[in-house]
């Protein structure tokens, strides 16, 4: 039997270790408990700097040092998706799914994270515990870019200073196809168009 325990541990580790994304087990004040190698890979510290320390502080939260108290204790945290997300878990909650974007630092720079961050309840040897999961959509939210736009052919420049058609643009960058059709409010329009020049037809002279 502990043979079988052995082997069905280091399989759970082997899939918690092959996840892309980061993934941590925290308490409800958010300390990490345990992590996977992605995370490991992110962090590059040492375990002991990881373990039982809240999540801002080992992921170099801007906001964990607006206070002595550290990370959950900024009036700046009230907002904080991460810890809001875990907060829900221990409140009963199955699974928690937000978007946020996080301001970190790293070597010594503020960078931004955009972040789809999900929460679900884990429980391990009686105790109630969140597995927090951190996947990057930062090229995701790189739609958020596409401005300016034309108010009247309605093409995108990109980061080249080159105009394209919304089509194209969605077809180069995340290979989307778009079908087309009208709305309802277009539709009333150009079939009013229809009519009017149907009728002016009629009207015009020599026309019976």
């Amino acid at each position: 039997m502990a043979a079988n325990d052995n082997i069905s541990s280091e399989m759970m580790r082997s899939v918690f270790d092959a996840l892309p994304s980061l993934v941590f087990v925290v308490d409800d004040d958010v300390r990490i408990q345990e992590y996977n190698a992605a995370a490991a890979e992110f962090l590059l510290v040492q375990r002991s700097a990881i373990l039982k320390r809240r999540g801002g502080e080992v992921l170099h939260c801007l906001h964990s040092t607006d206070v002595p108290e550290g990370c959950g204790r900024a009036p700046f945290c009230k907002n904080c998706i991460i810890r809001n997300s875990v907060d829900e878990v221990f409140q009963g909650n199955r699974v928690v799914r937000r978007r946020t974007r996080l301001e970190i630092i790293r070597d010594g720079n503020k960078i931004e994270l955009y972040a789809l961050i999900t929460t679900s309840p884990l429980r391990y040897k009686k105790r109630q515990l969140a597995l927090l999961v951190i996947e990057d959509i930062s090229e995701i939210a790189e739609l958020r870019r596409i401005i300016p736009i034309c108010s009247i052919c309605k093409k995108v420049r990109d980061d080249k200073e080159s105009w394209s058609r919304v089509e194209a643009y969605f077809k180069e960058h995340w290979d989307i196809d778009f079908s087309h059709g009208l709305c309802p409010e277009c539709y009333k329009l150009e079939a009013d168009k229809v009519t009017r020049y149907i009728k002016a037809e009629k009207d015009a002279p020599g026309k019976s």
